[in-house]
C-alpha cells in the first residue's frame, strides 16, 4: 500500500516555481509524486519557442465558426472532476483525491483556472492548470464532442498571449498536442525560460469573455502568415 503524504496548496506552488510537477500514479493512488523530466514539453505562444505559435488552419476556422460557447472560471470543479474521471481514450487518470483537493484549494487562491467549453447547459470540454506570474502550467484536458478540448486550448492560448505569458507548459508531449506545434526542451533550458517567467508580470484578463479575444488572436496568426 501507499505511504500517504498530505501536501499543502503552498508546496504545489513552491514545487511549480523549482520546475517540478505533481502526479499520482493513478487516480486510486494515496500518494503524490514530482516530476523534473530531462525534456520539457512547451506550447508556443510566442515566437521564440521551435517554430512559432501554430493553429492548423482547418482547428482555425472551427472556432471562428464558434460551435461552442468557452467561458473561464465558470466550473472549475467539475472540469477537474472531468478530466479525472475515466473514458474511452484513458483508463485511468494521475488525478487522485488529494490532488483534487489541492486543485480546488488553489483555484480558490486564484492560482488554478479552467476553461469550459459548453453546448447549451452541458460541459462538453474544457482544460484547467496553474497560472504563476507569466507561465502557465497547463495540467489535464478532457472532450466529450469534436474538437472542444482542442477549442478550450486555442481560447487559452489566445488568453495567454493577450496577457503576455512567456511560457506554456504542457510538460510532456502526445500525438494530441503536435498539431500546436510543441517542442522539447531540455531542463536548463525549461529552467532559464521558467525563471524568465518569474520575474515577469502577466495577466488572464478574466473581465474579457474568451469570444472576444480569440479572434484578435486568430488574425494576428493571419497577418503574420500572410
Amino acid at each position: 500500500m501507499d505511504e500517504q503524504h498530505i501536501y499543502s496548496p503552498e508546496t504545489i506552488i513552491k514545487a511549480y516555481s523549482l520546475g517540478l510537477f505533481p502526479m499520482a500514479d493513478s487516480h486510486e493512488s494515496l500518494d503524490i509524486k514530482f516530476y523534473d523530466p530531462d525534456q520539457r514539453a512547451l506550447i508556443p505562444i510566442d515566437n521564440t519557442l521551435g517554430r512559432g505559435v501554430h493553429i492548423p488552419r482547418r482547428l482555425q476556422r472551427r472556432v471562428r465558426q464558434a460551435p461552442y460557447a468557452v467561458t473561464i472560471n465558470k466550473d472549475f470543479t467539475a472540469v477537474i472532476d472531468a478530466c479525472a474521471a475515466p473514458s474511452e481514450r484513458r483508463n485511468d487518470t494521475w488525478i487522485n483525491p488529494d490532488i483534487r483537493r489541492l486543485y480546488i484549494a488553489l483555484h480558490e487562491m486564484g492560482f488554478a483556472h479552467s476553461v469550459e467549453v459548453w453546448l447549451g447547459e452541458a460541459l462538453v470540454g474544457g482544460l484547467y492548470g496553474v497560472a504563476l506570474r507569466a507561465a502557465f502550467f497547463g495540467e489535464s484536458m478532457f472532450t466529450r464532442k469534436s474538437d472542444a478540448s482542442k477549442i478550450a486550448l486555442v481560447h487559452l492560448m489566445a488568453r495567454l498571449q493577450r496577457g503576455r505569458f512567456l511560457l506554456l507548459d504542457a510538460q510532456f508531449t502526445n500525438d494530441h498536442l503536435q498539431q500546436f506545434g510543441i517542442t522539447e526542451i531540455d531542463r536548463a533550458d525549461f529552467q532559464n525560460r521558467l525563471a524568465g517567467a518569474l520575474f515577469s508580470e502577466a495577466h488572464l484578463a478574466l473581465e474579457i469573455p474568451s469570444a472576444q479575444l480569440v479572434i484578435p488572436f486568430l488574425n494576428s496568426l493571419a497577418d503574420r502568415a500572410s
